[in-house]
């Protein structure tokens, strides 16, 4: 493989956890956006909103994408990467996008175990679950715009990565001028 995957999703989706487990099976390098950012300004998700706003860490966001974008890649995107119009062009034109779906009780499930949380400014100030419901509504659909498919990301890391492997190797085999099937 040496086109780029991307892993787009909600927070708790499991783009990490499964990005990680995934370049090691397929052989490929993997790079987190939100952590490659964040080593290279030495501040984290929220000081960088508190610093810049969004609209400034959203630039930052795209930088990242475009700085971590190589052959043999998995890259991990942070959950509003598909807000900027850009980026969801700039991932579907530059490598495989996989959008991991996960319903909203699993997402507040998993983002309430993770001890990160406290890193990540919230998004609408709500109670967890409600701003999760809320920011799901918001993104699916772009997530499915740019999404050359779209993985169950609620079983197991390891049933992910096989469904992810599998569909990989149906693209290998249907590719077609570019296009997915």
């Amino acid at each position: 493989m040496t086109q780029p995957l991307y892993l787009v999703g909600p927070r708790g989706c499991g783009k990490t956890t499964v990005g990680m487990a995934l370049a090691t099976a397929i052989g490929c390098r993997f790079v987190d956006t939100d952590q490659w950012l964040q080593s290279q300004v030495q501040m984290t998700v929220a000081e960088i909103v508190e610093r810049e706003g969004w609209p400034g860490f959203r630039a930052r966001e795209t930088a990242a994408l475009e700085a971590v974008t190589a052959p043999s890649t998995v890259v991990a995107t942070g959950g509003g990467i598909i807000l900027t119009d850009y980026n969801r062009h700039f991932m579907r034109d530059n490598g495989i996008v996989i959008y991991l779906s996960a319903p909203v009780p699993t997402l507040v499930n998993r983002l309430e175990a993770s001890p990160e949380e406290e890193l990540r400014p919230t998004l609408t100030g709500k109670p967890l679950s409600e701003e999760v419901q809320e920011v799901l509504q918001q993104r699916d659909m772009l997530y499915r715009e740019a999404a050359h498919f779209i993985i169950d990301a609620a079983k197991s890391p390891s049933q992910v990565i096989s469904e992810i492997q599998r569909r990989l190797a149906q693209c290998a085999l249907r590719r077609q001028g570019g296009v997915y099937t």
